[in-house]
């Protein structure tokens, strides 16, 4: 009868898949979580900066009009008192380019009852020029409203080009309608504006009246959108239970561009702004970043699942083997024989008596090949005294029992390492040593961790390059080569320019990708193999160049400084380029007995590097001669 305890050793292979499987789909999921939590950050970031630009532009709005409806009120109070007569008209005419605003206000307008011209700040000959048939004097004429109109875009019969027109009915003494006061703006005083504000290479700002048509748009010096009615827009359906401002997603009617706008009504004007980014370009670094980072992430879960595969496999055959020993005799023969490790009797003249089936695993040899050899055969030259020492300290009696790592050769891989572990047999007979038993397994890819361990230990995880530990070592020991062989040896140290300001604008996750990057180009730089490249700390770096004199040293500065250019990493924090870059600097020494410390080298280029900040960054500087510190007196 089965037990318990047998049943869920049984399952155990069964329950360590769905465990490995659960840890595969938690990290996925975690992960996919994060990268839309960050998207809803890039998101939320972008309506943050349209809404602040929103703000902007319909304050500047409600300026502007509010400048031309205070100069329109103004001249319809003058011309209610003094009439149109030709001596009013004539001051008026004189007066007129006075109240005109070179940056906001176009021209000046009085038209009479009949719509003829009767003065304006334009230097033309209006004499028969009539705009009666313009809207805005019909709705005045029909319209006993004083209230500013704000009109759709029109083309100036003056210059012909895109205007805007705020107009005021003129009365009477009776109240009878006498003609209509009207002042222009460009459009393109506008568009000039709008084009002093980032909002990405498809971004837009639009200035619309309330009944949906388009006043003016960045990026539209041609008058292309002016006029548009864009009343039948899906922003524009509803219009009345909207709120005054808020957040709108939508797909522009006028390119196509799906965009995250802002759009906000004016508190005193019948108009609104909508400033857009394309959601595609504030999504862009997101995406870039999200791949390479899921890129990863997925495969580190391949990379579990086919390490969990395998020690699911190992369990099973484990299960198996256990199985098949749990039916066999319980004696020594035929437990070296299901042993994973090699077991070996060898004799006083280091024949193989005896050697377990596990040898065609490690050795690549089957057992009655081996049989009759040399144990010592196949042991690495370099291992072969010591192994040597081993084996005859127990032959002699010296020790009972040892244990040592060694090479081996393999006859289909090449070289393995081997842990064996020896210990005598006495004769039954007379109790005196006969021989050695050794019990051998495959270390390999211990070994090998125990390596990449090592290498860990001296390695930057983040950029792959040398630690600050490992370069201080190899600084040590390549200035006292320098020193004994008499050669120079060169210093580069590197630092990111405004990378907090990186790091804050961007992210930490962009910033261990710019770190990243950098780092490639230093590997890339330091091609010899005597040269080394290293994070020193932070967003610092350090590259030692072996025998090399200041125009070597120069020479690989200037290329690392060119191939971060070349780059091209958005850094908005870093003025002018708005790129990465670094700052460079550079010292050489030749070290000689008065120079024990390496530590002037460093100091020389950190002083140097400081140099290149002071002088505006993104540069190199190379050190003076560096010479020893002077010995402080007594």
């Amino acid at each position: 009868m089965v037990t318990s305890r047998e049943l869920g050793k049984t399952r155990l292979p069964l329950w360590a898949a769905g465990f490995i499987a659960l840890v595969c789909v938690v990290i996925l999921g975690l992960s996919a979580w994060r990268e839309w939590e960050a998207r809803k950050v890039d998101l939320g970031n972008a309506e943050i900066e349209v809404a602040n630009l929103a703000h902007s532009l319909v304050q500047h709005a409600d300026d502007t009009f509010e400048l031309a409806d205070t100069l329109l009120v103004g001249l319809v109070h003058r011309l209610e008192i003094d009439g149109t007569g030709p001596e009013t008209i004539a001051k008026l005419q004189a007066y007129l380019p006075t109240r005109k605003s070179s940056d906001r206000i176009r021209g000046i307008f009085i038209y009479d009852a009949a719509g003829r011209w009767l003065a304006t700040t334009e230097r033309i000959d209006f004499s028969k020029l009539n705009n009666s048939d313009r809207d805005y004097f019909r709705r005045h004429r029909d319209s006993a409203d004083p209230g500013t109109l704000i009109g759709p875009p029109v083309k100036s019969r003056s210059g012909g080009q895109w205007i805007i027109t705020a107009s005021r009915r003129i009365n009477d003494i009776d109240g009878g309608f006498a003609g209509v006061a009207l002042l222009t703006i460009d459009v393109s005083y506008f568009v000039k504006f709008y084009e002093r504000f980032d909002i990405g290479a498809n971004g837009s700002a639009s200035l619309l009246n309330t009944s949906g048509i388009m006043l003016a748009r960045s990026r539209d010096n041609d008058g292309a959108f002016v006029g548009r009615d864009l009343s039948n827009a899906p922003l524009f359906k509803g219009w009345d239970s909207r709120p005054a401002a808020a957040v709108y997603y939508f797909k522009s009617p006028l390119d196509g561009v799906q965009r995250l706008s802002y759009y906000q009504r004016s508190s005193r004007y019948p108009l609104m702004v909508l400033a857009s980014k394309s959601q595609d370009d504030v999504l862009a670094p997101w995406r870039r970043a999200a791949t390479t980072r899921m890129t990863f992430v997925v495969g580190l879960a391949l990379l579990i699942a086919m390490i969990g595969s395998y020690l699911v496999r190992q369990l099973v055959q484990r299960q198996r083997t256990a199985q098949a020993l749990v039916t066999t005799e319980a004696n020594f023969r035929l437990l070296a024989e299901q042993s994973s490790d090699m077991v070996t009797r060898i004799s006083l003249d280091n024949r193989l008596l005896y050697v377990s089936p596990s040898c065609a695993r490690i050795t690549g040899w089957s057992a009655e090949e081996l049989l009759g050899t040399s144990a010592l055969a196949g042991i690495h030259a370099d291992d072969m005294e010591r192994v040597e020492q081993a084996i005859a300290a127990l032959k002699n009696g010296e020790a009972e029992e040892a244990r040592f790592i060694y090479r081996q050769r393999h006859r289909d891989k090449g070289e393995i390492w081997a842990e064996a572990a020896l210990h005598v047999t006495l004769a039954s007979d007379s109790g005196t040593i006969d021989g050695v038993v050794a019990v051998v397994r495959d270390i390999t890819e211990q070994k090998d961790l125990q390596d990449r361990l090592a290498s860990l230990a001296t390695t930057d995880g983040l950029t792959g390059l040398a630690n600050r530990r490992a370069f201080d070592e190899r600084l040590a020991d390549e200035w006292a080569r320098a020193r004994r062989d008499g050669t120079q040896l060169s210093l580069l140290l590197i630092d990111v320019d405004h990378f907090k300001k990186f790091n804050d604008h961007y992210g930490h996750l962009a910033g261990d990708a710019c770190l990243r990057a950098l780092g490639r180009i230093l590997s890339a730089q330091a091609r010899r193999p005597a040269d080394l490249a290293a994070r020193y700390g932070g967003e610092e770096f350090a590259v030692l160049l072996p025998n090399t004199g200041p125009d070597g040293c120069a020479e690989v500065g200037e290329g690392i400084r060119q191939a971060l250019q070349d780059l091209a990493m958005l850094h908005a924090q870093n003025p002018p380029t708005r790129l990465v870059t670094a700052s460079l600097g550079g010292a050489a020494a030749l070290p000689s007995q008065a120079m024990a410390d390496c530590s002037t080298l460093v100091a020389a280029a950190d002083r140097a590097l400081y140099a290149a900040k002071d002088a505006g960054r993104d540069q190199l500087v190379m050190s003076g001669q560096v010479i020893p510190w002077p010995a402080k007196s007594a």
